[in-house]
């Protein structure tokens, strides 16, 4: 079973997991969760930039910062690097105490708080090997849109009746509202989303 990186570097998948025989992307509900979370999380990230740059450079110099191409971490509480920066990240892990935070989701948040420190790793210290035996040759990872499209192809979702959770039946009626509770409300307002 072969082990392949998607997007970025650092997450590895089981092949057979995510991709078909025909080597295109699964439907979301045939991958398992543990790997349909990481490629949903990896769709949010493969354009960031690298944490280490942000936090040199941050968010007015944005244009400053590398790329990442490498993630390590969990979903969420992810590490997200460039080539330049990933010692540091390899450095604060082993020599640092970085392993201590290993499969948390303060894995990240220890990390930047290092490299916000004013800490990296000393001048010539190694990274990881990373092995690319055919990177052109896996499927394209889908965009945030098509993601969106897979998890809600197929959803009938459940009606969730409010009533029904808070005890009250259709026989309350006294309770029910009708048009003349709403005639002093004026709905031309607008209200704040979050969008």
């Amino acid at each position: 079973m072969a082990k392949v990186s998607v997007g970025l570097r650092g997450w590895r998948f089981d092949e057979d997991e995510i991709f078909t025989d025909d080597e295109e992307l699964k439907p979301l509900d045939e991958i398992p969760e543990e790997p349909r979370e990481r490629l949903v999380r990896l769709v949010s990230l493969v354009e960031e930039p690298c944490d280490v740059c942000y936090l040199e450079h941050g968010e007015a110099e944005v244009h400053r910062c590398n790329q990442a191409e490498i993630v390590y971490g969990e979903p969420k509480g992810e590490v997200l690097l460039c080539p330049e920066h990933e010692p540091d990240l390899i450095y604060w892990f082993r020599e640092e105490g970085g392993s201590e935070h290993a499969g948390s989701l303060e894995f990240g948040d220890r990390f930047h708080e290092w490299v916000a420190a004013g800490n990296e790793a000393p001048e010539g210290y190694g990274s990881v090997e990373h092995v690319e035996e055919d990177p052109d040759g896996l499927p394209d990872l889908p965009d945030q849109q098509d993601i969106q499209e897979r998890v809600e192809q197929d959803f009938d979702g459940d009606r969730i009746d409010i009533l029904e959770l808070a005890g009250e039946t259709d026989d309350e009626e006294e309770d029910k509202l009708s048009e003349d509770d709403f005639e002093d409300v004026d709905l031309s307002t607008d209200y704040p989303s979050n969008r």
